[in-house]
């Protein structure tokens, strides 16, 4: 199975357009164009993950002009978007069709294909304690890395062929209870990435 991107090239930086922040604040926040072809015999369905594998654990150096975040700090992952059910007919996921621009709280109501469903993004928790923020963050947020950190950011959608139409998972999942769900049901992985930066000296 391949997948690709009209968006970006593999590898390649992610268009500001794309990304849920640009130097000024919040940005397009439009969900990457998507296609995937030679498609395993027996699929159902599909799944799509989007991860940021870099975000900084040490969440007090975060947005502060005093310091940098160095790039030997440890990271984790950061999930952007998350969806299953995903028609097996499906080919492609149009640019915009599922994300347009930030919505403050989270969109209650992402659109996407039909027939699919979509979970809770990590924006949820990262602004939980943010009055003005705080709600459940469903479907497609991008990127919007930390200024100050030295470390250039990479995004990997990784979409899984399933054997199973529809997978187990219920109300406001998370990645993690769509990897558990799928567990055993994969047919094939494609994966692709793009990177993102918002440091002025890695730009």
């Amino acid at each position: 199975m391949k997948l690709s991107s009209q968006s970006f090239d593999n590898g390649r930086p992610i268009p500001a357009g794309f990304a849920a922040g640009d130097a000024d604040g919040f940005a397009g926040n439009r969900n990457p164009q998507l296609a995937w072809s030679e498609v395993p015999e027996g699929t159902r369905s599909f799944a799509l993950v989007c991860v940021d594998p870099d975000v900084p654990t040490v969440p007090e150096l975060v947005g502060r002009d005093d310091v940098s975040i160095p790039l030997a700090q440890p990271r984790g992952d950061f999930i952007h978007w998350v969806m299953v059910d995903i028609p097996a007919s499906l080919r492609e996921i149009a640019a915009g069709s599922c994300s347009e621009g930030f919505t403050a709280r989270g969109k209650q109501l992402p659109p996407g294909p039909a027939g699919a469903r979509q979970g809770v993004n990590d924006y949820t928790a990262w602004f939980a304690g943010n009055p003005d923020m705080a709600g459940v963050y469903r479907g497609y947020d991008g990127p919007y890395p930390p200024f100050n950190d030295a470390r250039v950011h990479r995004y990997f959608f990784r979409l899984f062929a399933l054997d199973v139409e529809r997978l187990p998972v219920e109300g406001d999942f998370s990645a993690a209870d769509a990897y558990r769900a799928m567990h055993g049901h994969v047919l094939a992985e494609a994966a692709l990435h793009g990177t993102y930066t918002l440091n002025p000296a890695l730009a």
